[in-house]
């Protein structure tokens, strides 16, 4: 009952004028669980850049292979910082059909995730699910609820999949990072996936910006070196950073439509030592 008593809560407080990006990414995955404001801006993307959709779906499953590799390398516990709206498979059920035991703590600050959040808890009976309503930029809240499910004195994996770049420089985007890697112990991993205008004709990044600034988010597609900066202190582990279609492919399956499309997003796995 408290759950869905907080569930309810949640929906009540939801900002439908706005769109979120959450909401936006569960649209482009097919979801269901947006609204036309999201959705509008949602279209206005995709019929400018078509394959959108496909990215959003070779990122998801870039998650789900740094998953897997990360718990074969024998992390038991995962923090998944903006996490975005269920869908299956989620994170825990990747980790746990690894390792049954693996205990993943979510944090997301938009209401319909913790609305939903009843879907993210139903977890293996070996192993444990929490989820934390904050915003990333309160890592002192989320760092102090996820001490109750995990340990930071043995190895976490951090999963920070699609974030950053709804975080601008100005407003702290790396100083986060360091303080959720600061809490990190030695054997840790850091995941991580940001959109990036690498891959992509500058005009053409321009717009999908100027798209997504329009609707009143924010948008910074980082470069490559920007993007290594949230690396600074961690070891890359192979094949480093690369689109996320290249890291290792042979850990899960093609996602449908993917030939010939570029993911748009720099991603890679480093270890704390």
């Amino acid at each position: 009952m408290e759950q869905q008593d907080a569930g309810r809560d949640a929906l009540s407080r939801i900002d439908t004028g706005k769109p979120h990006p959450a909401r936006m990414y569960d649209w482009f995955l097919g979801g269901k669980d947006n609204y036309p404001v999201d959705e509008e801006l949602g279209r206005q993307l995709v019929a400018f850049a078509p394959v959108i959709p496909v990215m959003a779906r070779m990122n998801r499953a870039f998650m789900h292979r740094a998953v897997r590799w990360t718990a074969g390398q024998g992390v038991r516990q995962f923090l998944d910082v903006g996490t975005g709206i269920p869908t299956e498979p989620n994170l825990h059920q990747v980790a746990q059909e690894v390792s049954p035991d693996a205990r993943v703590v979510y944090c997301d600050n938009d209401p319909i995730v913790l609305a939903h959040a009843g879907a993210l808890l139903r977890g293996t009976p070996e192993g444990v699910v929490d989820y934390v309503q904050a915003d990333a930029h309160d890592t002192a809240a989320i760092l102090e609820h996820a001490r109750g499910t995990l340990d930071f004195d043995r190895p976490v994996a951090l999963s920070l999949i699609a974030l950053l770049h709804f975080i601008s420089d100005e407003d702290g985007a790396y100083e986060l990072v360091e303080r959720l890697k600061d809490a990190l112990a030695p054997g840790s991993f850091l995941i991580m996936s940001h959109l990036t205008p690498d891959f992509h004709p500058e005009e053409a990044s321009r717009k999908v910006s100027d798209l997504y600034r329009a609707g009143g988010l924010t948008m910074d597609m980082r470069s490559r070196e920007r993007f290594v900066r949230f690396f600074e202190g961690l070891e890359p582990v192979e094949p480093g950073v690369v689109a996320a279609e290249d890291w290792h492919p042979e850990l899960g399956e093609p996602v449908p439509g993917q030939e010939n499309v570029l993911s748009g997003s720099y991603v890679a796995v480093a270890r704390k030592g």
